[in-house]
């Protein structure tokens, strides 16, 4: 099945379309199509990460190798092979630490700080692109409520920007999900296909993909996986014999079900994080004006 979260270069998901209000009222939901935005438009360059790597290092503490991959959501392998080249191109050292000989500890060079000062203004232009339809106060407030979901806000760089924390938080919320509901073999991810079809079938394919705004090869593939797993059918449809209509099994139904208890107990964690459920309404707020149409030139607000 292909990778409908976009790794390795693009985004299955289709961007600056109506999104069902239905799945969105969901933040795991609403911040995947967040990471798809931001994915369609990203940076193939390896700077953003860098960038956050860097500003992690730059309030002079030294830290463990582990502890700022933990701090900033990065994956351990993937740390080390970043490590490993920042330290080459002499902007990181990595040295034993001395009260633990099995961890490395971690220090921005001279050389790491001038390339952070680089790096500082592409990034923010970036953000500001990206967050076009934001005014300056809005986007401040953004990043705000993104590092609170994040956990321990005050520990994530102050420098890191909106992209940065877009994507860390859908990783967070995945990780989160597919570990509610691994025990049955599912992903997070399903709950939105899933979801469509309940609500559409039996209907056609194309427009299972319309609904969620994936491009057609991509819904091929998540139909194919469901129906390979007895969740789905792929019945005639009585309008047009030459088209399948989609539809759930059993399981399929009791999948959903479960999928939605889920995603209401994973909704339920995130309202408790923020401490009640206006500063996650304001986030979604917030989330859906940035994945709104570009505002016309000269429209947007001042920067």
């Amino acid at each position: 099945m292909a990778d409908p979260d976009g790794h390795g270069g693009g985004t299955a998901e289709l961007t600056g379309v109506e999104l069902a209000p239905e799945l969105t009222r969901y933040l795991p939901y609403l911040m995947r199509r967040a990471f798809a935005y931001v994915s369609s438009k990203a940076d193939r360059s390896t700077q953003a990460r860098d960038y956050a790597v860097l500003a992690g290092l730059a309030d002079g503490h030294r830290t463990s190798q582990q502890a700022l991959a933990e701090r900033l959501e990065i994956n351990r392998t993937i740390m080390v092979k970043l490590i490993d080249r920042l330290q080459a191109e002499g902007y990181v050292t990595r040295t034993r630490n001395p009260d633990n000989r099995r961890s490395y500890v971690l220090s921005l060079t001279d050389a790491g700080r001038a390339a952070l000062t680089r790096m500082q203004s592409s990034v923010l232009e970036r953000d500001r692109l990206l967050t076009a339809n934001l005014t300056p106060a809005e986007r401040t407030r953004l990043n705000e409520l993104l590092r609170t979901v994040l956990g321990e806000p005050d520990k994530t760089p102050s420098t890191v920007g909106t992209e940065y924390l877009i994507t860390q938080v859908f990783y967070l919320l995945r990780r989160r999900g597919d570990a509610l509901v691994s025990d049955k073999g599912m992903r997070v991810r399903d709950f939105g296909a899933l979801s469509a079809i309940g609500k559409l079938g039996p209907c056609p394919q194309q427009q299972f993909a319309r609904y969620l705004a994936l491009t057609e090869p991509t819904a091929a593939l998540i139909v194919d996986d469901f129906v390979d797993k007895g969740l789905v059918t792929r019945g005639q449809d009585p309008d047009d014999r030459r088209r399948y209509a989609l539809e759930l099994t059993g399981l399929g139904r009791e999948r959903l079900v479960y999928l939605t208890d889920a995603m209401d107990r994973l909704q339920a964690e995130i309202v408790e994080t923020f401490g009640g459920p206006r500063a996650e309404a304001e986030l979604h707020t917030l989330i859906h004006k940035v994945l709104a149409a570009p505002v016309a030139a000269g429209a947007g607000p001042a920067h």
